[in-house]
């Protein structure tokens, strides 16, 4: 049997209760690493067993679920801090974030503040706390998912665009700062993944809107969340271990050749 690729390392996932941060826990666990949940509920969007429990019974590792609300900050503080009682963090993944279609001339102040908060706010923290861990400790991957809004612009989402640029930036001056102290930050920008956020969230998948998009996604359909685990996979390994203040497209070939 091969090594596993996080043996023995601890990953704090926000959002890991559901979509994408389900899957990047599940991917984890298999690979070795021990997982805490921090997300608003345990139970996932999709059903099913709650994550933490499913990733301890089919993985054999140490897992946890801490309540996490990203824009409170003393929630984001323990969740990092859950981390301890599994020999502390290795890995800290900011999945969490909110998806939403909003014609721009109506947005309104609350709502802007919502998307930030969720998507930028939390976040940076996120990152704040799992860097002062992380440098104690020697090292570690920060992994920041930002999106393909993050890379260019589209009508209906400029609340949701401004967020992930954000995140991207956030991400690349954070490398700047952390690389020398052996902490690694890169971000992910998923596409068109078929998750509760799309199929729901913001109805596309699956919709007559949804067959347009696919005509412009070389790969002809929509990602899963399998692939974007995989993506986090490689960039919280050793796989990755040259790779920093990096963005990780997952779009099936959309953003570069519309």
């Amino acid at each position: 049997m091969s090594e596993q690729l996080l043996d023995g390392q601890t990953a704090v996932i926000t959002g890991g209760a559901s979509g994408n941060g389900r899957e990047i826990a599940k991917t984890f666990a298999e690979e070795g690493a021990n997982i805490v949940v921090a997300d608003i509920q345990s139970e996932p969007r999709e059903g099913g067993t709650p994550t933490h429990e499913l990733v301890a019974d089919d993985h054999g590792v140490d897992a946890t679920y801490v309540e996490c609300d990203v824009t409170n900050l003393d929630q984001l503080e323990a969740a990092v801090d859950a981390a301890d009682e599994f020999g502390g963090i290795d890995v800290m993944v900011n999945n969490a974030g909110i998806f939403r279609e909003q014609e721009f001339t109506e947005v309104s102040e609350d709502a802007f503040d919502q998307m930030m908060d969720i998507n930028v706010k939390g976040v940076y923290f996120g990152a704040q706390y799992a860097a002062r861990k992380l440098v104690e400790n020697g090292g570690g991957n920060i992994i920041n998912m930002s999106s393909v809004a993050g890379l260019e612009g589209s009508a209906g989402f400029a609340t949701y665009s401004t967020t992930k640029g954000a995140v991207r930036l956030l991400t690349y001056a954070l490398a700047a700062e952390l690389g020398p102290e052996g902490v690694r930050v890169n971000a992910i920008h998923p596409g068109l993944i078929e998750t509760e956020m799309t199929t729901e969230d913001v109805p596309i998948v699956g919709s007559e809107s949804g067959e347009g998009f696919l005509q412009t996604i070389p790969s002809r359909r929509f990602g899963q969340p399998e692939e974007v685990a995989d993506a986090a996979l490689y960039l919280a390994s050793d796989l990755s271990s040259y790779v920093n203040g990096e963005s990780l497209v997952v779009d099936g070939g959309m953003t570069n050749t519309g």
